[in-house]
């Protein structure tokens, strides 16, 4: 069941700029990042309970599509990251379809099979790991429709 609630405004003007023009045309390939897809993933805030939309490179891979806590390679995880830890179920926005899923950070040789797919797919990921102490979280968000 897809998530509904109140939206939280973005802050970001980049970001909104990015929303805004997915929300005209209805679908996430009219924009990008460096000329590379992007998907829009839907959360729910753990501590005001607003859903939030955070647009990050498209990893997919057999209808499972990951998301890469990469942050730049800043030192600290991206603000989203504890709102789908918290809060796992999410929407997928991808092209013109709308997916439910759950998301589930994933580690060892899981992630290690993902992580190449996500530098394929988005390449300065590779770059990204090499700024931060932190291993870059990768999450799994599998379809709960059919």
């Amino acid at each position: 069941m897809p998530l509904q609630g109140e939206y939280a405004p973005e802050k970001t003007p980049w970001v909104a700029k990015q929303l805004a023009t997915i929300d005209e045309t209805g679908t996430t390939a009219s924009v990008g990042v460096q000329g590379m897809d992007v998907v829009v993933f839907t959360i729910r805030g753990r501590k005001s309970g607003l859903l939030r939309r955070v647009p990050l490179m498209r990893v997919e891979h057999d209808g499972v599509y990951a998301a890469v806590a990469s942050k730049g390679g800043a030192p600290e995880h991206p603000a989203w990251y504890g709102n789908i830890t918290a809060n796992p179920e999410v929407e997928v926005h991808d092209g013109i379809r709308h997916i439910d899923g759950v998301a589930r950070e994933i580690s060892g040789a899981e992630r290690e099979e993902w992580w190449e797919r996500a530098v394929a797919a988005f390449p300065p990921y590779a770059e990204y790991q090499t700024k931060t102490d932190r291993l870059i979280p990768a999450l799994l968000i599998e379809p709960t429709q059919p």
